[in-house]
């Protein structure tokens, strides 16, 4: 995810953290020191950095229930609004699937179970929501948790309760319908949150409905990409015609091929053999000619190790390979020269058409 980096690893998978959420820390802090002083600030940001720990906790249920199913997590980002697991995919069986769904939220009430033993019915019959004290931390986290298990099994997209009912209507209807019922109950309820914070003026309650209400269209069309790729290879989505460059190319030459041509990445190629031995993207193109050097030669500038896959490979195995966040997928022929390419653009514009030719919608 951009703008996210590494601080660890934790079961197998990578823990990022994305750059805003040291933006919210540092606000929260500075809205409660101006407002009730510095003992105030450290209280709120030790509880909103155990919060975080939660939803780690929380995503990491996902993860290692989906690695029972031979699913790989590559990494686990928190961000302002939470954290994502990025699961390779998830599991097309409902009952694989639930699991995989529940597992996050049943992390979190435990967490409370757990508090709630320790702390006894009575330390939450006080408890005042809009005071935090670091004595009464302890019962406003298992709150929390038991709010975060709630707000999860919500029955709409992207809350994990959305993927429950997606998995329960697969049961009697296919996958693609079942996603768009899932996906509109999401972005209904995004609106109706966005209603309501307008009315209550609550600009975190705004920024929620706008995180689901994308998240839920987006669900919805990877898995339309999905439900066409099923029926195709990766011969049917390459782009055939497309120009190369060499290793040895300078980054002059690059430049110009890329004012000349409407690409957007150039399969960086073997002189003799065709075989793919990089990438080169726009952007590193851009990033690269900033420095001023532009006799280097591509090589320098090139992702390296381009994922490659055969003629008849289909291509839901090609979106599978995309999910490592390659910008492109090479397809070899049978001589091992690079003779396309797939990216996740022109799958798109593949669904486009796909769907204008049968008159359904994405």
């Amino acid at each position: 995810m951009a703008w996210s980096f590494p601080i660890g690893h934790l079961f197998g998978s990578e823990l990022r953290v994305h750059a805003s959420f040291f933006l919210v820390l540092a606000w929260i802090g500075a809205a409660v020191w101006i407002e009730s002083g510095p003992a105030a600030a450290v209280v709120s940001l030790v509880y909103v950095l155990l919060l975080f720990a939660c939803v780690v906790a929380h995503e990491f249920g996902h993860a290692l229930t989906a690695r029972r199913f031979g699913i790989r997590t590559p990494d686990v980002t928190l961000l302002p609004i939470g954290g994502v697991a990025r699961l390779e995919k998830m599991p097309e069986k409902p009952g694989q699937e639930i699991l995989v769904a529940l597992a996050g939220p049943a992390v979190n009430v435990v967490i409370f179970l757990v508090l709630l033993i320790l702390l006894g019915p009575e330390a939450f019959v006080s408890l005042d929501p809009t005071n935090l004290t670091f004595a009464q931390l302890p019962a406003q986290i298992a709150t929390l948790n038991l709010v975060l298990a709630l707000f999860n099994m919500l029955p709409a997209f992207p809350m994990d309760g959305g993927r429950v009912l997606r998995a329960v209507l697969s049961l009697a209807m296919d996958r693609a319908a079942a996603t768009r019922a899932a996906a509109a109950a999401g972005q209904g309820l995004a609106l109706a949150m966005g209603i309501f914070g307008l009315i209550a003026g609550n600009p975190f309650l705004l920024l929620i409905a706008f995180f689901v209400f994308i998240a839920a269209g987006s669900e919805r069309a990877d898995e339309a990409m999905k439900t066409l790729a099923r029926g195709l290879m990766a011969r049917d989505a390459m782009i055939t015609e497309f120009e190369t460059l060499a290793a040895d190319d300078s980054l002059e030459a690059a430049a110009t091929t890329l004012i000349r041509t409407t690409q957007h990445e150039f399969p960086v190629v073997d002189r003799v053999t065709g075989a793919p031995v990089g990438l080169l993207t726009r952007t590193a193109l851009y990033k690269a000619l900033d420095t001023g050097i532009r006799a280097c030669p591509v090589e320098q500038a090139m992702e390296r190790g381009l994922p490659v896959v055969a003629l008849n490979t289909g291509l839901a195995m090609v979106l599978e390979k995309m999910q490592t966040g390659a910008p492109a997928i090479g397809v070899l022929g049978p001589a091992g020269a690079l003779v396309g390419y797939v990216t996740r653009e022109n799958i798109g514009e593949l669904m486009v058409v796909a769907n204008a030719r049968s008159g359904k919608r994405p």
